[in-house]
Formats: structure tokens, sequence, C-alpha cells
């Protein structure tokens, strides 16, 4: 039993790689006149958007988050205790949902833009106002969205420093805004970093926001060679484009993860921050800057989408819409499960068997987070697609009978995509968990004559039920939300939440679009509300702690 263990962690571990060598191997057998052609024609557009997308993204989250982070944790203001919770909240819309609300709200036909006609008597042709459908509207959008990432790796490493470094910075003469530049900053600079590099591998993965509001990307590229003009070879040599900036973004985050240090030392003295209040009207100019974010990110578009769907006339008690719902259930749920059950696979080979082979072989199963979902489709869509054509050539030759597509557009090749997407999330949460198990006790429950899998079964799975049904959720939310994976992998008539929300609005049926988004919306919150529940907690234990 030990054996197959083993080999189910090699085999969860080496299915998260089949995607990329599948794509780099496909574009590399593609024609060099194909990658000529699209340098000549739509490479540079692709390649200078997405640079210049995530560079902005980037750029607005780190401010974002950090500054947020900085005045909720050091600064006691009016509804600072509420808005450091809120402050999460956006991470529950994937961005394409948040891209639908503000386009009714700031298109031409939109409510700003026909109330100032209203108001100031102007014509179409009298006025100008910015373009949401473009790709600074698809920078905010990302944004807003993805900003959190940085906002909770800031603040808890801003929870994490002493402050005895920030007063002695201030006792030397420095002013608040000098010493958090100068001592805060520095210190909380490795957890800054890896939450905007997360929010850019988030960035150049994005198809449903680029793709509604026409910004052509690597994303954007990837589908329409596909779908558009049939071009395999083309969409393959595209995706390994994408998957240089993936990977390249992936490898920053782990160097400067390598990099981190921690400032505080056994044996050093350690004082929890304790939060200044402000004056007045400083204190409610603080106020008014965090809660911009939650009111842009979360409330308002949820006030857009709820006043969408009542106009829309539609009812999630339809047949379709049950059937929309089922389809996502199921994918989200039988995710889950494969994924949970190939993290639980490789964290306990890695922690039973620890050396290069098990960190070789972690590192393989986190690829997949670092790759889009249309890499993935496009790395396991051209050798399955391969596999299955050949077979029923075989077939037809041999016995007259053909097979059609066996695997290929099916559930269970959607759900290998899942897998390898969204291993690393449920690893991370998993492994945080097996860490929290001591080693003593996997050497005693051996003597007393459990073997690996007993141990795993009898010992580690009931102590860390909590970090597997955080992963099982994490997991199965996100694939409520995957969209481009889905759109290009899905079965026939197997539509889901996401799927259909991107066809309506694609027809600018907004209104019906709002009902499976607000749908989409309600399942996002529920890991939120996780964060949100242990963030209380956390500073509940601190302040006894204190």
């Amino acid at each position: 039993m030990a054996r197959v263990l083993s080999f189910g962690a090699w085999g969860a571990a080496l299915l998260c790689l089949v995607p990329i060598m599948a794509a780099i191997a496909a574009a590399l057998s593609g024609d060099l006149d194909i990658w000529r052609s699209l340098a000549q024609t739509v490479l540079p557009a692709y390649l200078t958007n997405t640079i210049l997308l995530v560079i902005l993204v980037g750029t607005i989250a780190a401010f974002l988050g950090t500054v947020t982070a900085w005045l909720v944790t050091i600064y006691d203001f009016p509804g600072s205790r509420w808005l450091e919770v809120a402050l999460a909240l956006p991470l529950a819309f994937p961005p394409y949902v948040l891209a639908y609300a503000y386009t009714d709200l700031l298109d031409h036909p939109g409510f700003v833009q026909s109330t100032l006609r209203a108001l100031m008597g102007w014509g179409p042709k009298d006025y100008w106002f910015p373009e949401i459908r473009s790709l600074g509207g698809a920078a905010l959008m990302l944004s807003l969205v993805l900003y959190p990432y940085v906002y909770l790796l800031a603040r808890a490493a801003f929870r994490q420093q002493s402050c005895t470094s920030f007063l002695a910075a201030r006792a030397l003469g420095s002013g608040p805004f000098q010493a958090f530049l100068r001592v805060a900053m520095p210190m909380a600079r490795p957890a800054i970093a890896g939450g905007v590099l997360i929010v850019m591998m988030e960035t150049i993965a994005d198809f449903g926001t680029v793709a509604y509001f026409n910004v052509q990307t690597f994303a954007t590229g990837i589908y329409q060679a596909w779908f558009s003009f049939a071009d395999r070879p083309a969409a393959a040599q595209l995706s390994v484009g994408l998957l240089g900036f993936a990977l390249l973004i992936a490898g920053l985050e782990r160097l400067q993860r390598r990099s981190k240090r921690f400032s505080t030392r056994a044996g050093t003295q350690f004082a929890l921050i304790q939060r200044t209040r402000l004056t007045a009207k400083t204190g409610w100019i603080a106020s008014l800057f965090c809660a911009v974010p939650v009111v842009l990110g979360f409330l308002l578009p949820v006030a857009i989408l709820l006043q969408l769907a009542t106009e829309s006339d539609q009812s999630l008690l339809t047949e379709r819409y049950i059937d929309f719902i089922q389809n996502s259930l199921i994918l989200g749920l039988s995710a889950a499960l494969l994924t949970v059950l190939g993290a639980l696979l490789i964290s306990y080979r890695v922690r039973s068997h620890p050396g290069p082979m098990s960190t070789g072989m972690i590192t393989t199963a986190g690829l997949g987070y670092a790759v889009p979902g249309g890499v993935i489709a496009i790395g396991l869509m051209v050798p399955f697609a391969a596999f299955d054509n050949a077979m029923n050539a075989w077939m037809v030759e041999t016995f007259g009978i053909r097979t059609g597509l066996l695997i290929t557009g099916s559930l269970g090749l959607l759900l290998l995509a899942y897998m390898v997407r969204f291993m690393a999330v449920a690893l991370n949460s998993i492994d945080a968990g097996m860490s929290q198990v001591s080693l003593p006790m996997d050497a005693v429950a051996r003597t007393l004559g459990q073997d690996q899998p007993g141990v795993l079964r009898h010992v580690h799975i009931p102590q860390i039920m909590g970090a597997v049904l955080t992963a099982g959720l994490i997991v199965f939310v996100d694939v409520m939300k995957e969209l481009p994976a889905t759109l290009i992998m899905r079965p026939f008539n197997f539509d889901t939440l996401a799927v259909q929300a991107h066809r309506l609005a694609s027809d600018e049926r907004l209104a019906e679009a709002a009902v499976p988004s607000l749908v989409i919306v309600a399942f996002g919150l529920l890991p939120v509300i996780l964060v949100c529940r242990t963030l209380v907690r956390r500073d509940q234990g601190a302040v006894g702690a204190v």
C-alpha cells in the first residue's frame, strides 16, 4: 500500500507537467512560418497590451493593498475595525463580473452618461468621457478585484513587525511617513512583492475581462486562434508565449520568497504595534481612502447587479438555470475532491520521504497555478485530440467502428485541467496543516502497527481536516469562477454559470448576465468569509497574548 501512495503522489505531480510539455511540443512541431506571421501581425499588440496590463494592475494593486494595510494596522480611525475585514471582500468577484457591472454603469447608454446628458443637455458628441472598454478599464477592474492579495499579505507582515523599530525611527526624528518608508516598508517588502507577483500571475491568466473589453492579449489570442480561426499550431505557439510570461513571474515569486528574512529573532524585544488614534479630519480622510476600494470593488457592483437582476425577469428556479447551477456544482465538487486527494498524497509523500526528489515533486505540482487556464486547455487538448483521432482511425481500419472523440471534450479531461490549475492552492493549505502535526506522532503510529496508509488515514487526516476542507472550499470556488479552460474544454451543451454569464454579456444582455453573475459572487464569498473569520480570530489571539 505504501507503493500505491507513492505512485499516486508521483502520478498527481507528473500530471501537472503534461499540459506544459504538450503545449511546448505542439509549438515546436508547428511551422516556423506561423510564428513569423504572428510576429508580423498580432504578436506585437499581444505583447504590448499584456505587459502594459501587468504593469498597471501590479502598480495599482501594490499601492491600494499596501497603503490600506498600513492604515488599518497602525491607526485607529472611524470604521477602521470593519474596514480591516471589509477590504478583503472584493476577492469574491471574478474580474469579468465586475466588468459587466461597470459597463452597465459607465458605458454610453449607462446611468452615469445618461444622467450627464440629461442634466447638461449634451448630445452624444458634446462631451468626453473615459472609455470603460479599454486597456485602462480592464486594468482598473482587475486591480479592484486583485488588490486584496497584496492587502492580506502586507497586513500580516505589518502585524508581525515589532513596534520598537518604528518607535525608534520616530524618536530619531523621522515623521510617520518617513518611518513608514524607511522602516516598515523594507521589512514588509517580501510579503508585498509576493502579493504583487500573485496579482501579476492572475492578470496574465485573465480572459473574461480582456475579452469583454476587446483588449488584445495573449489570453484572447489563444482563444481566437483556437475557435475563431481553427488554427491549432498558432494557438499552441501563443500558449508557449503566455507560458513564458507566467513562468517568469512564478520564478520571480519563488526567488523573492527564498530571500525573505524575518527581523524578529529569539531574545529580541517584541512589542505588538498599538494603533494610534488619528485626529478627526485625518481620521475621516483615512476612512474615505479605505472605504473607496470596498465600495468600488464590492458594494457598488453588487448593487448594480441586483438592480439588473430584478429588471431581467429571470428566475434561478427555471429548468435552464437549475442545469447551469447543477453543472457548476458537479464540476466544482468533483474537481475539489480530485485535487484535494492529489494534494494529500503529494503532501504526505513529501513529509514521509523528505529530500531532493520530494522537493522536485512539490515544485512540479505547484507549476499549474502559474500556468493560465487557456494554456492548460491547449496543452491537454492537443495530445488527447491526437490520441482520439489515432484511436478512431485504428478502430475504423480494424473493426469498421467509429469511436469518435473518447477523451477530448469529456468531463474527465476538463477535471484534469482543473486539478492541474488549482493543485498548488490545495497544496498550500494542506501543507500548512501537515506542518502542525508533530513528526514523532508518525513514529508512534508506526510502532503501534500502522502502515503508511494507516498513519495518513488515522493520524494525519483527522488532525488536518480543517485544512483539507479549506483546500476543498477554495478549489471549489475557483472552479466555479474559472472561465478560459471551461470555454475551450467543456463538453457540448454542458454550460456552467460562468459560461452563461460570459455568453450573455458578450451578446450585450447585461441584465440577464447579472443573474448567473450574482450566483458566482455568492459562492465566491465563501472563502472570503473564511479569510475574514481568520483575520478576526488572529487579532483576538494577539490581543489576548498581550
